[in-house]
């Protein structure tokens, strides 16, 4: 066993080897944890020109920062290339409003190697040498429409000609208290530049708030040895070579620059920038002590030079502080490539799919962050200090959540807070390199101080009480599955856990989002934006309900995860049999409810397009089919379980409640179930379409017309793109219409679009359940590939082609990969082989790369896609 994965086994938790990780976010501003203002306008609250001038309270943000596992100790560095009005500690980006589609980063760099301990890991940076065109951005940006492409860095003309340096931060650490980091940077262009690099280590500030904390201290003890100590942290040193300049000033905000206050303290926490950027005494001269510090290096780099800057932190003392550095970073890097490789080679990965595996693998490492947010403490302020004054407080009905843990984010800059249902599917893909990692994510969100005592889990910080699709089920079932497989053993426990919670959530579904009491669910948003003609968690006036396919088919594959993971703990415990019926009985009547509302009512089933759509209630007591051939129609696809008979063996209270259900609602068992027949293999199958529909919504899945890209599966029909949906409710029209690119619509601010983009939680979840079906079905049927070509495939070749086309996003054998922006910068010598960039979603007939550019989060299932591929 190699030593990275030795590593893992003696690691528990967030703790030992790793303590200390890449857990910092590229973005603290902007966020809702941050916002004090009355009017909740958290984007305009702290922006991004006063963001190194503030103090943050729940978070520190940086270039590809490390802390510990509390972020009481920050790292990460500085850049100033002698023209900017600032120093380049954080990632710039547009806000919500100044985007023409949207917030957006508006930065260029890469994630690169990351191994699940964090004993070593790569972050790449992309610094132009002349002034950084922050305004040029937000103008351009400002002046464009939502019909046309955002204004990227690329496109200022400020990379031209390799006017830029390439920066390799990395990391890598001797033991589990003792790292190093080092900056290591070329002058890409042909001519002679001078680049400060400050590596910056300085306190979170967590005593201005919580009193019953002691200030720390970095005091200089000699040239290139700075000690730091807090009591309630220890005592840690921090060794830089000698030569480079000490800086001291404090992490506390400059109320002059934000507020228009006066300063209550001397030395403030942009001190570092301004003393180098402007000449001030901003920085303790005198004393040499603060609680923010900086190692100012101003390197002389002749045309393609490259120089490196180092610094290390220990908790022992070092007489000799870099003499095992460059042995350290050898071996840890090796060892980061063994690990890998030995992961491509279990799984039998190509060797044209490694660099893949392993840039998505490593970016959802890069995803853990350290998310701190008490909703109590910030509604109504800590003991001491004054209630702070909100006009709409936020987020007011979860005052009893308290997280402060390393969690998996969407994105470190654009999405730098947890979303329910992104972790879920982070967890899947985490699941392969950190299964331990993975089950602790799954379970606190399940937790007292998460999930609302009245059985809600949490969707996110802008509003925790909005409504993602219930895929946690599913997810706990799967890094069950992996972990078992990996392993060799079931980890019951966890499973066990985890199941008495999701009943409480269950429960919370079935008495919330479902009003009329007939199993029609109603999920609102359910986290798909702006994929319908309106916002379907505000319904236009004029509405009475909506009846959603896509919820009530939710909640089926919801009762199927219970059902399985009943079965599994009967194996453990007798009793979950009853649990298990229960859930079985709860899926034939959602089945039921699918295929037919009331003798008065529409059914979701609309047997002209044999398609599934939602059904729109209005208070003049009509009822229509919203036609709109989307995801909504597909997700019924997702509801189905494959189970084997070994796991009914012994179980005879449960078959025993299950015959005699399907023999009393026999047109319940027909549409969903064939539990009294077993395939050849000993299966049976659980599953919302069967045969005729299902052969029918392949039908249109697989049409390249329809849904089928040469990507992948799209969110919206291209049916739409001629034929757009239109419906008139109280004289307003309300639409939609295929759009494969950028959103045309502000609907959630306008920096999402479900209205034909390829999405890859989908399409994994797509292909999920197409691997269920062949479970069961094997070659009895055949379908065509693609619709109309007269090319009939089984179901396991179907899923091999839609996996091609997915891959095919990332294909590296032409000038460019299809997701990559027709720019020449990516086809820069220096830039060409960086990591691969795994954004939010994908042009539908491009494959180009949309949304947030480096939400390796799910877009990380591409590592599943390689791991899992069928032979």
């Amino acid at each position: 066993m190699k030593e990275e994965a030795l590593r893992l086994l003696v690691t528990n938790k967030n703790e030992g080897w790793k303590k200390w990780g890449t857990y910092m976010t590229y973005r603290q501003w902007g966020t809702v944890r941050e916002d004090y203002s009355g009017s909740g306008d958290a984007w305009s609250f702290i922006d991004h020109y006063r963001s190194n001038a503030n103090a943050y309270r729940w978070g520190e943000e940086g270039i590809g920062g490390f802390c510990d596992n509390n972020q009481n100790i920050c790292i990460a560095p500085a850049f100033w290339n002698g023209k900017d009005k600032i120093l380049k500690e954080n990632l710039f980006g547009l806000t919500n409003s100044q985007g023409n589609h949207g917030e957006d980063v508006k930065e260029i760099y890469f994630q690169g190697i990351n191994t699940p301990t964090h004993s070593y890991a790569e972050f790449h940076y992309i610094y132009p040498i002349d002034e950084f065109p922050y305004q040029q951005l937000q103008e351009e940006n400002a002046n464009r429409g939502i019909h046309d492409l955002e204004y990227e860095a690329w496109d200022t003309g400020k990379f031209d000609n390799n006017r830029f340096y390439d920066i390799k931060i990395s990391y890598a650490k001797e033991s589990d208290e003792d790292f190093y980091q080092k900056i290591t940077v070329k002058n890409c262009s042909d001519s002679n530049e001078t680049l400060w690099v400050i590596p910056q280590v300085w306190f979170r500030n967590y005593w201005r708030h919580e009193f019953f904390t002691s200030k720390p201290i970095l005091q200089l003890k000699e040239d290139g040895v700075v000690d730091l100590y807090q009591e309630e942290v220890g005592e840690y040193h921090l060794y830089y070579k000698t030569g480079a300049r000490p800086l001291f000033c404090d992490n506390e905000t400059n109320t002059e620059k934000v507020y228009g206050t006066e300063n209550t303290h001397k030395y403030v926490k942009d001190g570092i920038c301004d003393h180098i950027v402007n000449g001030a005494k901003s920085v303790n001269d005198v004393t040499k002590q603060g609680t923010k510090f900086g190692a100012a290096h101003k390197l002389v780099l002749g045309a393609g030079e490259t120089k490196e800057v180092i610094i290390r932190i220990s908790k022992r003392e070092k007489s000799q502080p870099f003499s095992t550095a460059a042995t350290c970073f050898e071996q840890r890097e090796q060892e980061a490539k063994d690990f890998y490789n030995d992961l491509a080679k279990k799984h039998e990965v190509k060797e044209n799919n490694k660099k893949l595996l392993i840039d998505s693998l490593s970016g959802v490492l890069w995803s853990k962050q350290f998310y701190y947010y008490d909703v109590n403490k910030w509604l109504n302020g800590e003991n001491g200090e004054p209630t702070p004054q909100r006009e709409y407080p936020r987020n007011g009905q979860w005052k009893h959540l308290v997280n402060k843990n390393i969690l998996l984010m969407p994105d470190k800059w654009e999405y730098p807070w947890y979303a329910a249902w992104d972790l879920a599917f982070h967890t899947t893909t985490m699941a392969y390199v950190d299964a331990s990692f993975s089950k602790r994510q799954l379970s606190l969100m399940l937790r007292e101080y998460y999930m609302h005592p009245n059985g809600q889990i949490p969707a996110y910080e802008w509003n925790f009480s909005d409504v993602n699709p219930p895929v946690h089920a599913w997810a706990c079932l799967k890094v069950f599955d992996i972990d078992k497989k990996q392993n060799g053993r079931p980890d019951f426990d966890f499973l066990q856990k985890v199941f008495q919670k999701l009943l409480v959530n269950f429960t919370w579904w079935v008495n919330q989002k479902d009003s009329s009491g007939k199993n029609l669910f109603e999920g609102g948003f359910l986290g798909l934006d702006n994929i319908g003609i309106f916002d379907r968690s505000n319904l236009p006036k004029g509405i009475k309900s909506l009846e959603q396919a896509d919820a009530t088919s939710w909640m089926a594959m919801y009762c199927l995860n219970m059902l399985r993971i009943s079965l599994e703990l009967s194996k453990y415990h007798s009793s979950y049999q009853e649990s298990a019926s229960k859930f079985f009985q709860h899926f034939l009547e959602i089945a039921g409810v699918l295929e037919h509302i009331t003798d008065d009512e529409e059914s979701l089933w609309d047997p002209e397009d044999e398609f599934f759509y939602d059904v729109v209630k209005l208070n003049n007591g009509e009822n229509h089919r919203m036609k709109v051939r989307s995801l909504v129609g597909l997700i019924p696809l997702f509801a189905v379980e494959v189970i084997p008979e070994e796991l009914f063996e012994g179980l005879d209270d449960f078959q025993r409640r299950t015959m005699g259900l399907m023999r009393s609602r026999p047109e319940l068992a027909s549409l969903t179930s064939r539990l009294e027949n077993r395939n050849p293999d000993g299966k049976h199958l659980f599953a919302l379409l069967r045969g005729y529909r299902l052969q029918h919504v392949l039908k249109r899945m697989l049409d390249e017309t329809e849904f089928l890209s040469d990507y992948g599966i799209r969110s919206l029909s291209k049916f739409h793109e001629h034929s757009p949906f239109e419906l008139q409710i109280e004289g307003i029209k309300h639409g939609v219409s295929y759009v494969p690119g950028e959103s045309n619509t502000v609907m959630f601010g306008g920096n999402s679009n479900w209205r034909g983009p390829i999405w890859f939680p989908m399409n994994y979840m797509l292909i999920e359940s197409l691997k269920k079906y062949y479970k069961y079905y094997g070659d009895e049927y055949v379908y065509e590939f693609p619709e109309g070509s007269g090319n009939k495939l089984p179901l396991d070749k179907v899923i091999l082609e839609l996996e091609k086309r997915l891959l095919k996003i990332f294909d590296a054998s032409g000038t460019k990969k299809p997701y990559e922006m027709e720019h020449p910068i990516f086809q820069n010598e220096h830039i060409k082989n960086k990591p691969n960039m795994f954004y939010e979603y994908f042009h539908g007939d491009t494959g180009r790369g949309l949304g947030a550019a480096f939400q390796t989060g799910w877009t990380s299932l591409i590592a599943n896609l390689l791991i899992e591929k069928e032979n």
